[in-house]
């Protein structure tokens, strides 16, 4: 028996400091301010306890619904054209509330089987039925619509968790919020400027290489005037800060631009900030080879002529394109530091598919966290304290058993948090005293069988082999099943949620092998030290 307890224990201890490694780390300073630190450190504090910025973000799906139906009109035009087929207009009746909805007018019969081929072949998400006065409506498919919805939710919420990603915030809660459709879910622990966050978040940064037809102009009026009041079919007004503005001074100006894109952000590889000839702020971008291969061919064709680089629909820089231009360029601008690195973040992070709109905020600050923290930590530590106290009065000696096996439980717990990063949260605190409850629930059902045991005239060691022989199955039986609540709260909660069933599984897992084997290898060593027929204290 002695060799045998000479390893159980040994095991024993060794989990022990490996749990207790895995709350505290190598502390820098021993100290008890050093500790908590250390603790904090690896064990990652929930918005409730931490404080912080809470958001409800509701994703415009239409946006992207609206952009997916330009791009079909654009591809019937150009089919049409190609193929000849007279139409006398093409339009979106109800862009807000039925976006995906196209009516194409004045095709005449003869035409019309080679429409409807044309939208077979070239738009399969859409189908085409005919209308009144030789007209259609071409509409996306129901399953094809819901899909593209999900996709830009989906794709929002890589995007948003790239840029909180980049800005370094610890442990962000990003997901689609289950209460309404098409919501998004964002809690940002510990964030200090939710303004800042709230407008990355917000920003499409869609960047867009153009070519510059004219300007700029003073207002609006004013190119128009100079035009002779109807624009060109591939060109398009758009505003950006004049020479004036960018020294400082207040200022407006219009820019005849494009349509066409040279190339887009999608082209973008990585964008990161620099400074310019003039050592201002500015941000570098590279293309991918896709995109400088696109690009090198635009600006060998147009040397000479002026390149406008248009962010978020904004004219940010007019220049002259002095030499083809391969990969590399710079986007200058009134920009601060503090812009550029935002600026840089955000392209390369991407652009959202879909604008959002802001649902619900909710800041936490962090003197609630602390009152929470304060509170949690008491109520656990007063809970924890009158149940070793009631396993002592009620099990004598016995209890003391108990006791080691619930504070070890309690030490596995955390330490298993510390190793998996995982959130504490006020409900997984509450996770926490659940699991000293299911601890000494176990101890209980053993102890009780043993003082039957023994009662049936059972000697001691007899009683204890038979009190846990017994008690096994009912304990895992009831592990398990809590268990398995618990991960089904995990699969489908929300922040809180996971938080109160990760502490519970946790501490689950650890009541199993404290309760059964730690308390087993402590009543072992009681029993060895006992002389043959000696009563057992319990």
């Amino acid at each position: 028996m002695n060799k045998n307890l000479g390893w159980k224990l040994t095991v024993i201890v060794a989990i022990l400091l490996v749990f207790l490694f895995g709350i505290f780390g190598v502390p820098k300073d021993w100290s008890g301010k050093g500790m908590i630190a250390a603790i904090t450190d690896r064990i990652h504090l929930g918005l409730d306890l931490r404080g912080g910025t809470h958001l409800i973000l509701q994703v415009q799906v239409n946006d992207a619904v609206n952009v997916d139906s330009d791009n079909a009109i654009a591809r019937l035009k150009e089919d049409m054209r190609t193929r000849k087929i007279n139409y006398a207009d093409i339009t979106k009746p109800d862009p807000v509330n039925h976006p995906d909805m196209i009516v194409i007018k004045g095709v005449t019969p003869d035409q019309s089987a080679d429409f409807k081929n044309i939208v077979a072949d070239r738009l399969p998400d859409y189908s085409a039925n005919s209308g009144t006065e030789n007209s259609f409506t071409v509409a996306m498919k129901g399953q094809n619509l819901a899909d593209l919805k999900n996709r830009a939710v989906a794709q929002a919420i890589e995007t948003i968790r790239n840029r909180i990603d980049a800005l370094g915030v610890s442990e962000p809660v990003i997901q689609e919020h289950g209460l309404g459709q098409y919501q998004i879910l964002v809690q940002l622990p510990g964030v200090d400027d939710p303004g800042r966050v709230k407008e990355i978040m917000q920003s499409t940064a869609m960047l867009e290489i153009k070519q510059s037809l004219g300007g700029p102009y003073a207002s609006e009026q004013a190119a128009l005037q100079e035009k002779g009041g109807v624009l060109p079919p591939d060109a398009v007004l758009m505003q950006g800060k004049s020479i004036g503005s960018r020294n400082g001074e207040s200022g407006e100006e219009w820019f005849l631009i494009s349509r066409a894109s040279a190339v887009t952000g999608r082209d973008l590889r990585t964008a990161d900030p620099t400074t310019d000839e003039n050592g201002q702020p500015a941000v570098r971008f590279i293309l991918t080879s896709e995109g400088g291969r696109k690009f090198y061919t635009f600006t060998s064709a147009h040397v000479g002529d002026n390149l406008a680089v248009v962010l978020d629909n904004r004219v940010q820089e007019v220049a002259v394109i002095k030499e083809a231009i391969r990969d590399t360029g710079t986007i200058n601008g009134r920009f601060t530091q503090q812009a550029t690195q935002d600026l840089s973040m955000t392209l390369r992070s991407g652009a959202l598919p879909a604008g959002i709109k802001y649902l619900e905020e909710r800041t936490v600050g962090p003197s609630l966290g602390a009152d929470s923290i304060r509170s949690g930590v008491r109520a656990a530590m007063v809970g924890m304290l009158a149940v070793l106290i009631f396993m002592l009065v009620y099990y004598r000696w016995a209890g003391v058993n108990a006791d080691i096996a619930l504070i070890l439980n309690l030490v596995i717990l955390l330490g298993f948090m510390g190793y998996f990063g995982a959130v504490l949260t006020l409900p997984g605190i509450a996770g926490v005293i659940l699991t000293v409850g299911m601890g000494v629930d176990s101890n209980v059902l053993i102890f009780e069988r043993i003082r039957e045991e023994l009662r049936n005239g059972k000697t001691p060691p007899s009683a204890v082999d038979q009190g846990f022989s017994h008690a096994w199955i009912t304990i895992v039986d009831t592990h398990v099943t809590t268990i398995v609540s618990a991960a089904i709260l995990f699969l489908f909660g929300t922040g809180p949620v996971k938080g109160f069933a990760t502490t519970l599984v946790f501490g689950l897992a650890a009541n199993l092998f404290t309760a059964v084997f730690v308390s087993r290898v402590i009543f072992d060593w009681v029993l060895s030290r006992k002389q043959r027929g000696e009563a057992l204290s319990i």
